[in-house]
């Protein structure tokens, strides 16, 4: 191939530099040896890395094809390549190298796949035939699929890949992770299988590519050759086989830049390695290091909020956003607002309100969108939303009672409700697996064609005879045998909540997601714990089915202006006037669960991901907290969490019925008591050390006292009168202080003041 032509000068730009900063410029201009480029949020690091890219094409310094430009998704590589063509013209059509990890390694593979065993024309596999060989090689060793899942598995295989371990580097510890010691021995058999089918995996694509660049290093030099630059985007959230491959291909020129924001590495849970952002320096001596801090996406408040809860992680370079837009000097800016609320109920209607009062100005609905930590939240909203006929999308997944789980949770109750519901029989049948096949059920859906009876009415019909044989009619026996055994204890008074967990517990569902060990799996048993709270919230079974069968019939309806529902997670890269983030206590942000697989290293990401939240922000962010969540099916009292303590009390406008209000007072914080959570966790906020220091005392509070009514209608009465001695199991001898229908602040002897629920406690 031919030299490029000669480069210009040093600082010389061939593309216009018109309406950038003095940093971004200097960050397009600083083309040779290696550079990281720390870009926060809202600081337009796309066109830094687009003009660079179209700097270094159209200066001379390299062609199209010399260059490799790497991202993370599909979509960013097809903007980035628009946006380098709009500058540079024709000149750029040989931008073959720019694309995704995956897709530029699966070009590289192509070209010398008989160096790891395989013929180029292989196929990658996606993740159901990934699940599906899975399953394959734990028939193949007897294991019991049950117990240790394909999904398990593959996601074990999948971090292995993510670290760039071959079955021969994964540690022997780690062997035990799967099938009593079997885990090295399956990812060795699956490996094997991949190069019989002539298939690879997304992961192979990755450690193929690594292992070709350690053991061929001509190949590797004549990448060398090739790339004379290399530019990434994203780098935060390289996992190490990311890290591993990008070192390899940089040791030619060492000219690579690196774009990206430690703050917002937010990916830890599927591999990516804030690490590999925090040690550009020390892998790349002489690395320049440029800040892009003007921020031309939110206001004055906002910014401010996200530095000040950000500068409390220590694993991070550091920068401090400030405006550097049309926000710039703006007196009227809004400041965060920060609400406490009695419980989730108070705080969706609040949101919701606050929607209704923001179209009722002119604006869209589409402007507002609401971030929730763990998709389970989404419930209240949703319902809410519908009731007010304020139109709604879930971006990233279904709606609450749109998701699988859900659904298999509901079919079992319509049958619980009408045997004859031949779409809930079909549905749940074979699901957990119970030996019931699709042919079995198309031979049983004929024989109901034909009688006119039920599925429920004529299986046992069939049972008596040979029709059906094997595992189907063991399993069709025990799903029959079972239905009727829900349905006489419902009959027999079991309540329709206990129902819901009996029927989840033994129909060996809840048993199944728990074996598995996959992130979904999780996620899916906490969306069927909402659901067991969305049920507590009505009389009966009948009450509660009518109310989902309405909700998913207005549910459909659409006007394509949306207010948008998603996780804080799936917001990154977006952005909205109005930005709603409910849910800041802990346990739930941040999330027991991270705190307690990562400890500290879990809490910088939980602290990166509120430093997200607020960064979506672009005229106003609205943070709120109860302090009464329903969590497993009991209201738990919760304290607010400590990420709230570390917002600037400057730029905050706090408000709380709940008696916390440290953003309020910093001199008082928090007024009363609530159950104590600090045992089990390494809270240790300014509100949450004055709880401690006044755990022991019965602190009086304005609220309490001032008798206020928290929710804008009651939905029962509990039956005590204030001043009335009363009895908790816990929390000992107490007097009721204040009452909002089942929902009770009693003043104990020796614990303080509590809010419990009514049915908690005895009258004395």
């Amino acid at each position: 191939m031919a030299a490029p032509r000669a480069p210009r000068a040093a600082g010389q730009t061939a593309v216009p530099m018109t309406g950038l900063n003095p940093e971004q410029c200097e960050a397009i201009e600083t083309t040779e040896g290696p550079l990281l480029v720390l870009a926060g949020a809202g600081t337009g690091k796309t066109q830094v890395l687009t003009t660079r890219l179209a700097n270094i094409i159209a200066s001379g310094r390299a062609y199209p094809s010399q260059t490799l430009t790497v991202t993370f998704t599909n979509k960013a590589a097809r903007e980035m390549r628009e946006r380098a063509l709009e500058l540079i013209g024709p000149d750029g059509e040989g931008l073959r190298w720019l694309g995704t990890f995956h897709s530029i390694s699966a070009q590289i593979l192509r070209r010398h796949a008989e160096l790891v065993g395989l013929k180029p024309s292989f196929t990658i596999l996606d993740t159901d035939d990934q699940i599906r060989l899975c399953k394959q090689i734990i028939e193949a060793e007897n294991i019991d699929p049950k117990r240790w899942t394909p999904r398990h598995l593959a996601a074990l295989i999948d971090g292995w890949k993510n670290r760039a371990l071959s079955p021969d580097k994964v540690p022997t510890e780690d062997a035990h992770n799967f099938a009593d010691g079997k885990a090295i021995s399956c990812y060795t058999l699956y490996q094997a299988r991949l190069k019989i089918l002539n298939a690879c995996d997304f992961g192979d694509l990755l450690l193929h590519t690594i292992t070709i660049f350690q053991n061929n290093t001509d190949v590797l030099a004549d990448f060398h050759r090739k790339f004379r630059y290399i530019l990434v985007d994203e780098y935060q959230d390289t996992n190490v086989a990311q890290y591993l491959w990008l070192r390899l291909l940089a040791k030619g020129t060492g000219n690579i830049c690196c774009v990206g924001d430690d703050d917002q590495s937010i990916y830890g849970w599927r591999g990516a390695e804030v690490d590999n952002i925090l040690r550009f320096e020390s892998d790349f001596p002489g690395a320049k290091v440029i800040r892009l801090e003007r921020n031309y996406r939110s206001t004055e408040p906002i910014l401010a909020a996200a530095s000040s809860v950000i500068s409390y992680n220590r694993s991070r370079l550091g920068k401090t956003l400030f405006v550097g837009g049309d926000w710039a000097g703006d007196p009227d800016a809004e400041k965060v607002k920060v609400r406490g609320l009695w419980d989730g109920d108070a705080e969706a209607r609040m949101v919701c309100d606050d929607i209704e009062a923001w179209a009722a100005k002119g604006r869209s609905y589409a402007e507002c969108a609401i971030l929730v930590r763990a998709s389970w939240q989404m419930r209240q909203f949703e319902e809410r939303l519908i009731m007010l006929g304020i139109p709604y999308q879930v971006i990233g997944g279904p709606r609450f009672f749109e998701r699988a789980e859900i659904r298999d949770a509901m079919a079992y109750l319509r049958l619980i409700r009408s045997t004859d519901d031949d779409l809930a029989f079909e549905r749940v049948v074979n699901q957990p697996k119970r030996g019931v096949g699709a042919t079995t059920l198309q031979k049983l859906q004929q024989y109901a064609r034909d009688d006119g009876r039920s599925l429920f009415t004529l299986v046992p019909m069939i049972l008596q005879t040979d029709e059906v044989k094997g595992p189907a009619k063991r399993g069709l026996t025990r799903f029959i045998d079972q239905i009727n055994h829900w349905r006489s204890q419902y009959a027999n008074g079991l309540g329709h909540v206990e129902l819901v967990q009996t029927i989840l517990d033994e129909s060996g569902y809840t048993d199944l997601l728990q074996k598995d060990r996959s992130p979904q799996a999780q996620t899916r048993l906490d969306n069927l714990k909402e659901l067991v709270n969305a049920i507590d919230e009505f009389d009966s079974l009948e009450g509660f089915l009518s109310h989902v069968e309405l909700v998913m019939d207005v549910s459909t309806q659409s006007v394509g202006e949306e207010v948008q529902i998603l996780t804080l997670h799936g917001a990154k890269g977006l952005e909205w006037p109005l930005v709603f983030l409910p849910g800041w206590e802990e346990e739930v942000f941040p999330s027991r669960r991270s705190l307690d697989e990562s400890g500290k290293k879990g809490l910088e990401e939980e602290r990166r991901l509120a430093y997200v939240g607020l960064t979506r922000a672009r005229e106003a962010a609205r943070i709120s907290f109860v302090a009464n969540r329903q969590i497993f099916g009991r209201w738990q009292s919760v304290l607010p969490s400590r990420f709230i303590d570390e917002l600037p009390p400057e730029h905050v406008d706090a408000q709380s019925d709940t008696g916390y209000n440290s953003v309020i007072d910093q001199d008082n914080g928090f007024q009363g008591d609530i159950e104590d959570l600090g045992a089990r966790s390494d809270y240790s906020s300014p509100g949450w050390r004055r709880l401690k220091e006044n755990a022991s005392q019965p602190v009086s509070s304005p609220i309490l006292e001032g008798k206020a009514v928290l929710l804008a209608a009651e939905t029962g009465h509990s039956g005590f009168k204030l001043g009335q001695r009363v009895f908790h199991q816990k929390f000992g001898y107490g007097k009721v202080v204040d009452a909002n229908g089942t929902k009770l602040s009693v003043a104990f002897e020796k614990a303080g003041i509590k809010k419990v629920i009514s049915t908690f406690i005895k009258p004395v």
